[in-house]
């Protein structure tokens, strides 16, 4: 049998059970995810009683979405004054490797998914012109790039995977890539991803309800899956 077959869904299978979740877009209004504080809400009321225990919110930067440092932060505050929930809350974001970030990297301008840790991403299809230059300037200026979802740059083939790993530079897995939800072709890639160990963790990228019921209803997991992906379903 392969690594999926008929099993448990998300929910069922325990992997959110005393988890955390280190990518999502739950935090409200400020990106083009979740759009109200009832919808964060309703979420993190679902998220409780799967058992997660910790969340991280990972909202977008880039040129499009002109996200400041103050205004994420008060957003962020303004959804814990009206949470009255048993989570642990983490803000940092998802920062696109454009203009806006090479100014951010000036400023040294950053919500860090951990000590010295910055969450980066690009296209899905082209890559910037100077990403290894990027990467490299990053770490010389005392930062850890940890890079989202790579299993969904179409661009990207295992030799750049394995000069991401021998550079130093950390990769984060969207469970939904695992369940199919990007196609058969990322699935591929998430999965020898995986098995590979290249990954330090994993999170939802959620930004809508509904398709966090989708992924948890409708996908489902071997046992053997959730238990290479419990590892990274934790605060690093």
């Amino acid at each position: 049998m392969g690594l999926f077959s008929r099993s448990k869904s998300i929910g069922e299978s325990g992997l959110l059970n005393g988890a955390t979740d280190n990518h999502c877009h739950i935090l409200y209004g400020v990106d083009d995810g979740v759009r109200s504080p009832d919808e964060s809400l309703s979420i993190l009321d679902w998220y409780e009683k799967q058992g997660l225990k910790e969340l991280w919110f990972t909202p977008h930067v880039m040129d499009d979405v002109p996200n400041t440092t103050e205004g994420l932060k008060t957003r962020f505050n303004e959804l814990c004054d009206i949470y009255k929930g048993g989570l642990k809350f983490h803000l940092a974001a998802e920062y696109m490797l454009d203009n806006v970030f090479e100014e951010r990297l000036a400023a040294r301008d950053f919500l860090f998914h951990g000590e010295d840790r910055v969450l980066v991403e690009t296209s899905t299809v082209f890559p910037p012109v100077d990403l290894w230059d990027m990467l490299r300037r990053m770490m010389s200026a005392g930062y850890r790039p940890l890079l989202a979802h790579p299993e969904r740059y179409r661009y990207m083939e295992w030799r750049d995977y394995e000069r991401l790993r021998e550079m130093g530079v950390q990769m984060q897995l969207n469970i939904p890539s695992i369940v199919g939800v990007y196609g058969e072709t990322t699935k591929r890639k998430a999965i020898d991803l995986l098995k590979a160990g290249m990954y330090c963790m994993a999170g939802s990228d959620c930004h809508r309800f509904r398709a966090l019921r989708f992924q948890s209803e409708a996908r489902e997991l071997k046992k053997d899956t959730v238990k290479m992906l419990e590892p990274l379903m934790k605060t690093v």
